[in-house]
C-alpha cells in the first residue's frame, strides 16, 4: 500500500470481513449472556450489523469495487478472546466480561469507521463518506447503550 486510496480500500475490506465475522459471533454472545438486557442488546446489534454489511456493499459499489473481505486479525483476536471468556467465566464476571468484550469491538469499529469516513472525504468519495458516517453514528450509539448497560448492571443492589 502506497496511497491513501490503497489504505482506504484495504481498511474497507478489513471492516467488511470484521462485520461478517461479528454476525457469526454475536449469537454466541447472546446465548452466553445471563443478563436479559445484555442478551437483548446482542440480538439487536446482530440485526444492525447485518444492515451495516448492506451499507458497506453500497460503499464498495459507490467507489466502483466489488464487496469483498480481507482477513482482519484484530477482530479475530477480539472474537477469540470473547470465546475464551464464555468458556471460563460465569455469573456476574461473565456478564461484565461480555459487556467489556462488546465494547472492545465497538471501539475497534469506531476507530476504523472514523478513519474510513475521513479518508473517503479526502478521496472525494462523497457517497461513501455519507454511508460510512451513517455506520459510524450507529457504532457510537451502540457503544453508548453498552456503557449505560454496564453502569446500570454495576449499580444493581
Amino acid at each position: 500500500m502506497k496511497t491513501l486510496a490503497d489504505i482506504f480500500l484495504h481498511t474497507l475490506k478489513d471492516v467488511y470481513y470484521a462485520e461478517n465475522a461479528i454476525v457469526k459471533a454475536l449469537p454466541n454472545v447472546a446465548k452466553a449472556a445471563q443478563d436479559a438486557k445484555l442478551k437483548e442488546a446482542a440480538e439487536k446489534h446482530l440485526e444492525e450489523t447485518k444492515g451495516q454489511i448492506e451499507i458497506l456493499k453500497k460503499v464498495f459499489k459507490s467507489i466502483g469495487k466489488s464487496a469483498e473481505g480481507e482477513k482482519c486479525d484484530a477482530i479475530e483476536g477480539l472474537i477469540k478472546e470473547t470465546d475464551g471468556l464464555i468458556k471460563e467465566a460465569s455469573g456476574t464476571a461473565l456478564n461484565a466480561g461480555l459487556l467489556a468484550a462488546c465494547q472492545a469491538v465497538e471501539h475497534y469499529e469506531i476507530s476504523r469507521y472514523g478513519s474510513l469516513r475521513e479518508w473517503a472525504k479526502q478521496l472525494g468519495h462523497e457517497e461513501a463518506h455519507t454511508l460510512l458516517s451513517e455506520i459510524l453514528d450507529q457504532e457510537k450509539a451502540t457503544n453508548n447503550k453498552l456503557t449505560n448497560l454496564a453502569i446500570s448492571s454495576i449499580n444493581k443492589p
